[in-house]
């Protein structure tokens, strides 16, 4: 017998519909060949710091388990909210478990979902039950079709082929739990509030905090662009001149329109190009949520909700890819595509083009793309119809006959020998795969000059002010994941808005080197935990931080955790090394013990730049005013009675974070070490003491 175990129930039914002939027994299916069980996704969890203790005691947070590096990794079954193990999962564990040792089952097949987390899901399952040695093999399905189902069947491979691929898959899972739960415990304990930290969450809230502080800090400032709009021969030609003046120069912009307006504006140039638009690329997971997001402000855990429904019910391939390329072994299935695409009445035709089929840009999984099987619309949800009917004409775009031609216009106007304008237009003459895809470019009208004709022009100058930075968007927001050191290119983006073919290379670079912050796998549920979390919120399809957010952030700054996109780059990159097995998963986690021990590490520091505020509820003395401790709270070291008392020293201020150490030596000896640091309204930087006066109240000190 040939034992399947699914990642889920969804997954094991359509693998049985392709086999066809089995019969539903408690927790699996069976025929005379085959038998089909499956897992609820994640049956397994690793366990806690307790359970790696000789005695546990409770399970209170507390420092002294802290750090916790286990030397070897323990799973549980997963626990319900009552912290016992879910009885669901306990009697699903139980069935595969004495299939997988049915002395009848010579061949195991993993049918996990086809990525990392999938392959180490089914993994888990078969190396708690497992009591002899049997052959195990691995179900890669690209998409849930029966075709597709029935064709891997039959060209299974070994699953100690895809070891690589289970290896990063422990790594990240091993890393994400040290980083997880250690940093989280710690944090919580100093601050007295549950803050979720981990790898990857915090530098996407880090990145939404530092985009809004930026915009809640800007001051704009104004200056002066010199401009004409006047007619010529009937028609308005405006030009907009590079040069800028600060608001201080306004003498010398004026004197520039004069010499501009004192001399000729000629048609020194024009070029007219008959050209095709190239179609955009298909989707990958994150280009597909960009669209979703910025035109239907569909939040990105409800359009990959949608999209995986799609994938499960056989309509679309396997959506959590990062790529926009087909395989090139993929021909020839993407050829009987198109020949039933074309059954239904869409111009396609099949082209063997490196803009589609390119293996370099392929990691594990190529672009979404419609299956064999066409959706009735009335099966579909509103929503499931709507990005079906995205993904399928975007692949009907792609491969369409009917190439859309353009026509391209370029102007170049010369004012005297001070400037060259350059005015570029487009216009489609042919419409071609432009009826079942928007293109990102528009079309720009431009007035009917030669080359030799004089324009008027009459410069003048506007005033303008620089304007902050926009916040992030689900679009933006996801770019910036995926290669959060690329810098912003607006001539890349003019030019892909023209059709051209844009040189991609450094993009899949960036997610091949682990460079990216997050996955397509792991991207949405870790943006939607920051989400309900109230990190960050969503509005229509953009991203602001919220209090909690904000204090995350300030928190971490004041404990000196620093999980910026730097260091967690540097951990997805020695990911990737362990899936190339260029280290081993041992190496990957020492790494990541390194950087946490060095948190935990108390470095010595003189008082004077100290800044560790110790944990929340420490006593840090006696209060001046009543004799009450004085306690470390969230804001503040304040009275333990302080409804009535009111005595506080913040923990912060101006600027600077006030030390633990600093505030008992104020409390036992009336007065602060000198501190470093502290930064004035005018932002400059000064030193001082800081001390009580007579009515208790904590001022600073300038006589030393």
């Amino acid at each position: 017998m040939i034992l399947i175990i699914a990642e889920k129930p969804s997954l094991a039914r359509n693998i049985v519909g392709a086999i066809g002939n089995m019969k539903r027994n408690d927790g699996f299916y069976s025929n005379q060949e085959y038998l089909v069980s499956w897992a609820f996704g994640h049956l397994f969890t690793l366990a806690d710091i307790e359970d790696y203790e000789d005695k546990p005691t409770d399970n209170k947070w507390k420092m002294d388990n802290l750090p916790c590096f286990p030397k070897k990794f323990k799973f549980n079954l997963k626990k319900d909210s009552n912290k016992q193990i879910d009885s669901g999962i306990e009697k699903q564990f139980k069935i595969i478990s004495n299939l997988v040792n049915r002395e009848d089952v010579v061949k195991i097949v993993n049918a996990g979902d086809s990525d990392r987390e999938g392959e180490i899901i089914v993994r888990l399952c078969i190396d708690n039950s497992l009591k002899a040695e049997k052959e195990i093999y691995r179900l890669w399905l690209p998409d849930q079709t029966s075709e597709t189902i029935n064709q891997a069947l039959r060209e299974m491979k070994l699953d100690k082929e895809y070891d690589n691929l289970a290896n990063e898959g422990f790594a990240r899972t091993y890393i994400d739990w040290l980083y997880g739960v250690n940093l989280t415990r710690y944090a919580t304990l100093k601050t007295g509030t549950l803050l979720r930290v981990g790898r990857v969450i915090i530098p996407i809230v880090k990145a939404i905090y530092d985009r809004d502080m930026a915009i809640r800090n800007f001051k704009p400032e104004m200056y002066y662009g010199m401009w004409s709009n006047e007619e010529t021969n009937g028609e308005i030609v405006e030009l907009n001149s590079k040069e800028k003046f600060d608001k201080n120069n306004q003498k010398k912009a004026l004197e520039l329109c004069e010499k501009y307006n004192s001399v000729d504006a000629i048609v020194v140039d024009k070029k007219v190009k008959k050209d095709i638009m190239n179609p955009p690329k298909l989707f990958s997971l994150t280009k597909l949520q960009n669209l979703l997001g910025k035109k239907y402000k569909i939040p990105m855990n409800k359009s990959l909700e949608v999209v995986q429904k799609l994938y499960e019910s056989g309509y679309l391939t396997y959506p959590r890819t990062n790529s926009e390329y087909l395989a090139v072994n993929e021909k020839d299935k993407v050829k009987k595509i198109i020949e039933i695409i074309s059954k239904i009445g869409y111009p396609v035709k099949f082209k063997d083009k490196k803009t589609i089929f390119d293996d370099s840009k392929i990691e594990s999984h190529s672009a979404i793309t419609p299956t064999y099987k066409i959706p009735k619309k009335e099966n579909l949800s509103e929503e499931e119809f709507l990005i079906y009917q995205i993904v399928f004409k975007r692949f009907v775009a792609v491969f369409c006959s009917e190439d859309c031609k353009v026509e391209k216009t370029e102007i170049k106007i010369r004012v005297g020998n001070y400037e060259d304008f350059l005015l570029k237009g487009m216009i489609i003459k042919e419409v071609g795969w432009t009826k079942f895809d928007t293109p990102s470019s528009k079309d720009k009208i431009l007035p009917n000059l030669n080359v030799g004709d004089k324009v008027n022009t009459l410069f003048k100058l506007k005033e303008k002010e620089t304007t902050p930075p926009k916040h992030y968007t689900i679009e933006t927001l996801n770019n910036y994941l995926m290669n959060p050191f690329k810098e912003d290119k607006k001539e890349l983006e003019e030019r892909i808005e023209n059709g051209e073919e844009v040189d991609d290379t450094e993009d899949y670079k960036a997610i091949f080197e682990g460079l990216e912050l997050g996955t397509e796998a792991t991207r949405t549920g870790i943006i939607d935990n920051a989400k309900k979390s109230e990190y960050i919120q969503l509005k229509k399809d953009v991203y602001t931080i919220l209090p909690k957010g904000e204090y995350l952030i300030e928190s971490l700054s004041k404990m000196n955790i620093s999980m910026d996109k730097y260091k967690t780059s540097e951990m997805g990159k020695a990911l990737k090394k362990v899936y190339r097995d260029e280290i081993s998963v041992q190496d990957s986690v020492n790494l990541a013990c390194q950087e946490i021990k060095e948190v935990f590490e108390k470095k010595d520091v003189a008082i004077e730049r100290d800044t560790d505020i110790g944990f929340y509820g420490d006593i840090v003395g006696k209060c001046p005013l009543c004799g009450n401790d004085v306690i470390r709270n969230r804001f503040a070291y304040g009275c333990r009675d302080y409804q009535n008392c009111k005595f506080k020293i913040n923990t912060t201020i101006c600027g600077r974070i006030i030390s633990k150490s600093n505030v008992e030596k104020l409390l036992n000896e009336g007065v602060t070490s000198n501190i470093e640091g502290f930064i004035s309204k005018n932002g400059k930087n000064f030193n001082a003491r800081l001390k009580l006066d007579n009515e208790n109240k904590v001022v600073f000190d300038f006589s030393n």
